[in-house]
């Protein structure tokens, strides 16, 4: 009975011949993909820069980045990641954190006059955002959940996660939200430098290389550590409480409060917070790979499908040029102003248009937060109709 029971390990069971156990871990390749990711877009937007494309220059690189670093993974590694929704909410927070702080002195209680004027254009563009889901979906002959979510201006991320709670059509979603998005970035910008005539928004920008890195002193670097560990405990809370982006608007919240918090406190003295370049930028390119991952995640679908996605882009274009066209009427403010309160793009990327712009920041905000939480919190009622028109429609006559 003395048996030899023993067995020669396989190669799946030997740690150093296994090539599924030596391959990097799902998390560590996705931290790799967006490395490599950074490391593209940094020049690629000094470049921008270079151009005097303005500040916007590292969103635009972050685009192109995350668009070729995607597609060479699939071609050349067969790797396929999704887009990183980590990254979005880093840069989301970073960007409020920044835009926060850069307006933290402005004084937002004289925007309270301005309130219903936001609702009215929100609750406009929403009626055009469900005309427009509506055509679309009759056109590319998509059900109406799924052009609901692949047109309203609810963030690229936001949409294609409710596409997939829903099981429709991610992939969709997430190009027509992809391109909404990009198109708002590159046409603000350029129609902004193109056709404004103010010094500081045509003035050409430059890059201190050294004031990003090196500028920081001690007691700027203890700022800004207390103000991230601050936002990311502010951020947990708001994702808790489920309030609509909360990265975005509990970073927005500590920015904007830190500075007179600090003032507040005699132990602190004069110390403030300046508005940190390096964090600014980070966010920009952050923001712009993610965008640039929902195309590059996007290679297969028919032509015809994409010239549908391009045509509800436009009729969303021009439902925010309508919407700044009734704002002007309606308001004081000039008409950058008005077209940037209402262009259908993401709010972190229009509020970092108009800090580039240094166009009203404080007006922008406040109209995108406002757009942003109505949205966000009326998701469920827009969600819950169109589901039951879906099913009306798809019943037997």
């Amino acid at each position: 009975m003395n048996q030899n029971l023993s067995v020669t390990p396989t190669p799946e069971e030997t740690t150093h011949e296994n090539p599924v156990i030596a391959k990097p871990l799902p998390s560590m390749k996705r931290l790799i993909v967006l490395i490599w990711e950074m490391l593209l877009a940094l020049p690629l937007g000094l470049a921008l820069f270079q151009l005097h494309v303005g500040g916007f220059a590292w969103i635009f690189g972050g685009i192109v980045a995350g668009v070729i670093v995607l597609q060479g993974c699939r071609i050349f590694y067969q790797y396929s990641p999704a887009p990183n929704r980590t990254a979005r909410k880093v840069g989301m927070g970073l960007v409020g954190l920044s835009v926060g702080v850069s307006s933290s002195s402005s004084n937002f209680t004289v925007l309270a006059s301005g309130i219903p004027i936001f609702i009215f254009l929100t609750l406009f563009l929403l009626l055009c955002g469900s005309c427009i889901g509506y055509i679309y979906s009759r056109l590319s002959q998509t059900n109406l959940l799924t052009s609901l979510l692949a047109t309203v201006p609810g963030g690229v991320g936001v949409m294609a996660s409710i596409a997939a709670d829903y099981d429709r059509n991610v992939t969709l979603v997430a190009l027509v939200q992809a391109i909404r998005v990009t198109s708002v970035v590159l046409l603000i910008p350029l129609i902004a430098r193109t056709a404004v005539s103010v010094d500081h928004v045509l003035t050409p920008q430059t890059l201190p290389v050294t004031d990003i890195f090196l500028s920081f002193n001690l007691s700027q670097l203890g700022l800004l550590l207390l103000a991230l560990l601050t936002t990311v405990f502010v951020v947990y809370l708001a994702a808790l409480c489920k309030i609509p982006a909360a990265e975005f608007c509990g970073a927005l919240l500590i920015g904007i409060a830190f500075n007179p918090v600090l003032h507040w406190l005699p132990i602190w003295g004069d110390l403030t917070l300046n508005s940190p370049l390096f964090i600014k930028l980070l966010g920009q390119l952050l923001l712009g790979i993610t965008i640039g991952e929902y195309w590059g995640d996007n290679p297969n679908l028919e032509r015809k499908a994409i010239g549908y996605a391009f045509v509800s882009v436009g009729m969303t274009l021009v439902a925010g040029a309508a919407a700044a066209i009734l704002a002007m009427q309606l308001t004081s403010w000039d008409w950058l102003t008005c077209l940037l309160v209402t262009a259908p793009g993401g709010a972190p990327e229009m509020i970092l248009v108009s800090l580039a712009l240094n166009h009203n920041v404080e007006i922008v905000t406040a109209g995108h937060l406002v757009r942003l939480i109505a949205i966000n919190s009326s998701l469920p009622l827009w969600i819950f109709l169109f589901r039951h028109l879906d099913s009306q429609l798809s019943e037997p006559v």
